[in-house]
C-alpha cells in the first residue's frame, strides 16, 4: 500500500500497519511524539491499522487534534485518580474540550484541596506509565460490564448508541472506560497537566436530570506551556465580571433572594441608568421611536395567541394551573404581543408606518439553575427592546435601520470589533419548533442574507437558531472565558401579523398585513455591563463611570473649596465626590486610583487663591494644574462626545 505523508513524500508497505507502527518507521522520535493520526482528513487513533493507499498525517501536541487527544487520555487518567481515592463515585462522560477537558462524576461537590489530592493521584498514575489497551464487545457485554462495574451513566450511554454502533473501551491498568477514542499510547505520554476548578453539571445537561459535579483540567505538551497557561488564566479570572464587579460593588446576589437575581448596587445601578437614559434619547430624538410601558405579566390567552404558549412555555414562570384555575398569568419573556395591541387599538394607514414602537422592558425567563452566571444569564432583566412595524415595501430599509443603530451602539461604547455576527436560521428537519410556510422562510433568509452581503458585514450562518416565528441576525460576543453569547438580535418576523389580525389601510382601500422587526438597539443591560466591567476591567469610559471625579483636598483647612469645586462640578452634571478623610494626600491618590476613578482633582492654598485645580488622571497621569473652569469644558466635552481615552496607565 501506497501512504503519502503531509509533505508530499510516499512510503510504500506490503502489507496492514498501524497509524504508530508508520509513524515509528519515519523515525522514533516523531512515535514518541505522536498523540493520534489523520487518515484523509479524519483523525484516527494510533492503533487504527491502514490497510489501504491514503494521505496521513502524524499528529503531535503541536497539532490541535493531536493536543486534543492528549487531553482526553488525561480526562481518563483523571477518572483514574477519582476512582481510586473516591470508590463511590460513578463516571459519566469526560471530553476535551477547547482549553483542556473535564469528566462528570456522581458525587458530593469536590474542594481545592480535594482537586490537589486528585492531581496528586493523576502524577502516580502518569508516573506508572501505563500503557492504554482498545477493545470492542457486543451491546449486551458492554452494558454487563458496566452494570457490574456500577456504572450506570455508562450503561445509559451505551443503551442509547445505534445498533450498528462500534461498541469500545480503553483500559489502562485495572481502570476501564467507555470511549470511542482516540487516546495516546501511554499515560507518560502525558507531560503537564493542571486541574483548575470544579462545578456542577446536570447530566445531559438537562435540569430534570441528576446533578454532577464536573472537574475542569488543562494539559500541554511542556511545562512552560502549562505555566503560560495558568498565567493566562489567572489574569482573565481578575477580569471575571462575577468577581470585579462585586470587589467594585456595581452589583451582588443573596442566596435567599434567589439565582439569577442580582441586586444592583448604586454604582451598578447609575451605570445602567446612564445607558439607559442614553439608548432611549437616541432612539426617541434620533431615530423616531415612540415609547410604551406595559404589563410584566398577562393571561395564558395572549401567549398561546403569539405561539409562546407552544414554543416557549418550558423557559416561563407561570402562575396557576390551567386544569384548575379559571385565569392563568405568566410574567413576559418578551414585550412584542402587547406592543401589537398598541398597535391594533386604531386603526392604521399606510401613511402611518412604519412605526417604531421603543421601551425599556424588564423580562423573565425560567433559566436552567446550571446556566446562571453573574450578570450574563439571569431569570429577571432589563433590554432595550422595540418592534416596528412596517410595510414590506420599508422592510429592508428600517431592518438596516437597526442594523445601524446597533452598530452606533457598539462603535459609542467601544466593542464594535469584539463582536461577530450570525444569521440564524430554522431547521427545515425540525419542522415544529416553528411557524410559517418553508418558502416564507427561505424567502426572509435571503433577504436578510443579502442585507449583510450589501453592508458588507462579515458573517456566518447557523442552522435552527432563529426563533420560532422567524430568522434573525444575532451579534455576538465571548466573555473573559471564551463563551459566546448573544448581545444584540434583530429578528425579521412575517407570520406574527397575521396571528394578531394586524392590518394598515394601503393606497386602494385594502386591508394589508404588515411585517415585524422584533430588535434590541443593545440588547441586555445586565448583560452588557458584565460585557463593559470585562472589557474595561472595571476602568470604563468617562461618560458611563458612576464617579467620573474626585476631589482631594490636601489637608482639612481645604475642605471648603473642595466642596465647592465639587458643587461646580455637580452644577455642570458631571458625578464628583469628596475624600474628605483625614488621610496623606498620597493615600488618597492611590485609594481613588484603586477605584479605577477617572479623574482626581488635587486641591491645596495655591489651587484655592488662584481657583484652579491639580488634575491626575489614570490616562496620563499628572496632568498639571488647570484652571477649573477650562477642567470643566474639558470633561464636559469628553463625556458630551462619549469619548475613549486609550492611553490609560
Amino acid at each position: 500500500m501506497k501512504i503519502t505523508l503531509k509533505d508530499g513524500t510516499h512510503k510504500e508497505y506490503a502489507g496492514p500497519l498501524s497509524i504508530y507502527q508508520i509513524a515509528a518507521d519515519i523515525s522514533e522520535g516523531l512515535a514518541r511524539m505522536a498523540c493520534a493520526g489523520e487518515i484523509d482528513g479524519a483523525v484516527k487513533d494510533l492503533r487504527t491499522i491502514v490497510e489501504t493507499d491514503c494521505k496521513l498525517n502524524i499528529l503531535t501536541a503541536n497539532d490541535k487534534a493531536g493536543l486534543a487527544t492528549m487531553r482526553h487520555t488525561a480526562s481518563h487518567v483523571l477518572a483514574e485518580a477519582v476512582k481510586r481515592l473516591y470508590p463511590g463515585a460513578r463516571l459519566a462522560i469526560g471530553p476535551s474540550i477547547e482549553n483542556g477537558y473535564y469528566y462528570d462524576f456522581e458525587h458530593e461537590p469536590f474542594s481545592r484541596e480535594d482537586l490537589d489530592r486528585i492531581e496528586a493521584e493523576m502524577k502516580k498514575i502518569i508516573k506508572e506509565g501505563k500503557s492504554l489497551e482498545r477493545f470492542t464487545l457486543p451491546r449486551e457485554e458492554a452494558v454487563r460490564l458496566m452494570e457490574t462495574a456500577g456504572e450506570p451513566y455508562k450503561a445509559e450511554l451505551i443503551k442509547d448508541l445505534p445498533e450498528d454502533a462500534e461498541i469500545s473501551f480503553y483500559r489502562q491498568g485495572d481502570f476501564v472506560d467507555l470511549c470511542a477514542g482516540p487516546h495516546l499510547m501511554s499515560t507518560k505520554n502525558i507531560k503537564a497537566f493542571k486541574l483548575t476548578s470544579s462545578s456542577g453539571a446536570y447530566w445531559r445537561g438537562k435540569s430534570e436530570n441528576a446533578m454532577l459535579q464536573r472537574i475542569y483540567g488543562t494539559a500541554f505538551a511542556k511545562k512552560e506551556e502549562l505555566e503560560e497557561y495558568l498565567e493566562y488564566l489567572e489574569n482573565i479570572k481578575q477580569r471575571d465580571h462575577n468577581k470585579l464587579g462585586r470587589e467594585m460593588e456595581l452589583f451582588t446576589t443573596v442566596d435567599i433572594i434567589g439565582q439569577g437575581l442580582p441586586l444592583l448596587m448604586p454604582k451598578g445601578a447609575k451605570i445602567i441608568q446612564t445607558m439607559q437614559r442614553w439608548i432611549e434619547d437616541e432612539e426617541d430624538h434620533n431615530r423616531g421611536y415612540v415609547r410604551t410601558k406595559t404589563p410584566f405579566m398577562a393571561k395564558s390567552d395572549l401567549y398561546k395567541l403569539s405561539g409562546h404558549w407552544d414554543h416557549y412555555q418550558d423557559g416561563m414562570f407561570v402562575m396557576g394551573d390551567e386544569e384548575k384555575d379559571k385565569e392563568v398569568y405568566a410574567l413576559r419573556p418578551m414585550t412584542c404581543p402587547f406592543q401589537y395591541f398598541i398597535y391594533k387599538a386604531g386603526q392604521k394607514s399606510y401613511r402611518d408606518l412604519p412605526l417604531r414602537y421603543g421601551e425599556t422592558s424588564v423580562l423573565f425567563r425560567n433559566e436552567d439553575s446550571g446556566e446562571m452566571h453573574g450578570l450574563t444569564r439571569v431569570r429577571q432583566f432589563t433590554i432595550s427592546e422595540g418592534h416596528l412595524i412596517v410595510r414590506p415595501d420599508q422592510m429592508n430599509d428600517e431592518f438596516k435601520g437597526c442594523l445601524d443603530l446597533a452598530r452606533y451602539c457598539l462603535t459609542t461604547l467601544g466593542v464594535a470589533d469584539d463582536v461577530t455576527y450570525r444569521l440564524s436560521k430554522w431547521d427545515p428537519a425540525d419542522r415544529e419548533k416553528y411557524i410559517g410556510e418553508p418558502e416564507v422562510w427561505e424567502e426572509t433568509q435571503d433577504r436578510i442574507r443579502n442585507i449583510l452581503l450589501e453592508l458588507q458585514i462579515p458573517f456566518t450562518e447557523a442552522d435552527g437558531e432563529a426563533a420560532f416565528y422567524g430568522p434573525k441576525v444575532d451579534i455576538q460576543a465571548k466573555n473573559v472565558y471564551g463563551k459566546e453569547d448573544t448581545m444584540i438580535t434583530i429578528q425579521w418576523d412575517a407570520v406574527l401579523a397575521e396571528q394578531f389580525d394586524m392590518y394598515y389601510i394601503d393606497q386602494n382601500g385594502d386591508k394589508v398585513r404588515p411585517y415585524i422587526i422584533h430588535r434590541t438597539a443593545m440588547g441586555c443591560y445586565e448583560r452588557t455591563l458584565a460585557w463593559l466591567i470585562e472589557k474595561y476591567e472595571g476602568k470604563f469610559p468617562t461618560w458611563l463611570c458612576p464617579e467620573q471625579v474626585r476631589v482631594l483636598p490636601i489637608s482639612d483647612k481645604y475642605e471648603d473649596y473642595a466642596k465647592s469645586v465639587q458643587a461646580e462640578l455637580r452644577s455642570n452634571g458631571i458625578a464628583t465626590d469628596t475624600d474628605m478623610r483625614a488621610e496623606k494626600i498620597g493615600f488618597k491618590i492611590r485609594e481613588a486610583r484603586l477605584d479605577k476613578i477617572p479623574y482626581m482633582l488635587v486641591v491645596g492654598q495655591q489651587e484655592e487663591t488662584d481657583r484652579t485645580v491639580s488634575v491626575r488622571s489614570r490616562f496620563a497621569g499628572d496632568e498639571g494644574v488647570k484652571p477649573l473652569k477650562a477642567f470643566i469644558e474639558q470633561i464636559s466635552e469628553e463625556i458630551r462626545t462619549k469619548a475613549i481615552r486609550k492611553t490609560e496607565t
